[in-house]
């Protein structure tokens, strides 16, 4: 690991049945500890999304953070990205890994693909961990004229990948300012085509979990982004609201607070983490 670069945990390649290889970060965590399977949001690496939080959750919990198809090192991307998709491979990860039950924690995205893990194995879920998520991605005609464009916008940026990642991300980027790690999140950033990400992007705006989400079963934990554009935080209590017994963890920051505002966000993750793991679960069992 470079000078430059915050510390991580230890990172390895799995090999996942009829897909391909996979990287993952994982800490052990104390033992007998539920495990938790960290799933990155739209524009940041696993590595972007959870650098901040790796330290704290491994106090509690085992940890093993996954990157979606395409991004970072994660697995090849196909020619449409499905979050469907990215809820099977992280599954899969967790067969490779031996774990038969797991908190999936996702953040904005990466809570979207939360809830199709639940929906499509759920068995294989101990309870669920939300941040700065929704149900539904597009609710007003400025969202869905915007992902109309999309595609064309893809298809330009596909030719001109420079222009793209001079757009795509720079928000995120913009939270390293005068930090020692601006360049080493610039890196993690490029390890993803910005195409890819527009088409997650597009993706996401599919998404709706409305019909089937009242009917989760395993504890679950909200956390609010309070201050989010990207995500109302109506649109996060609305998901809170849905689902039967669902805590709710607020965090006094924007969408940006896992990068932008840690000593919020941490102690606000790991109070929803410890909230839905209070009852002893199986979730680091070995398959």
């Amino acid at each position: 690991m470079s000078d430059d670069a915050p510390p991580l945990p230890p990172g390895r390649v799995v090999e996942l049945a009829e897909r391909g290889r996979a990287f993952v970060r994982e800490l052990p965590g104390p033992a007998g500890a539920p495990t938790l399977l960290l799933l990155h949001g739209l524009t940041a690496s696993a590595d972007l999304n959870w650098f901040q939080s790796f330290d704290a959750l491994g106090g509690d919990f085992g940890v093993v953070a996954v990157e979606h198809r395409g991004y970072g090192r994660g697995l090849p991307s196909g020619r449409r990205f499905s979050l469907e998709e990215c809820a099977d491979d992280a599954v899969a990860t967790a067969d490779a890994l031996g774990l038969r039950r797991f908190v999936p924690v996702g953040y904005s995205m990466g809570g979207a693909v939360a809830q199709l893990v639940w929906r499509r194995h759920r068995t294989r879920v101990a309870g669920l961990v939300l941040c700065a998520t929704s149900r539904v991605f597009l609710a007003t005609a400025r969202e869905r004229v915007m992902w109309l464009g999309l595609p064309a916008w893809t298809a330009v940026v596909r030719r001109a990948p420079a222009l793209g990642r001079a757009r795509v991300g720079a928000a995120l980027l913009s939270r390293f300012e005068g930090s020692r790690w601006r360049d080493w999140a610039r890196t993690e950033l490029r390890r993803a085509h910005p195409a890819h990400m527009l088409g997650a992007a597009h993706a996401l705006g599919r998404f709706s979990s409305v019909a089937w989400i009242g009917g989760v079963d395993v504890p679950t934990a909200v956390v609010v982004t309070t201050r989010d554009v990207l995500v109302p935080p109506a649109r996060q209590y609305a998901l809170a609201a849905a689902i039967p017994g669902a805590s709710v963890h607020e965090v006094d920051a924007d969408h940006g607070a896992p990068v932008g505002d840690p000593d919020r966000f941490v102690p606000a993750l790991l109070a929803a983490c410890r909230a839905v793991t209070e009852e002893p679960v199986a979730s680091s069992e070995k398959t």
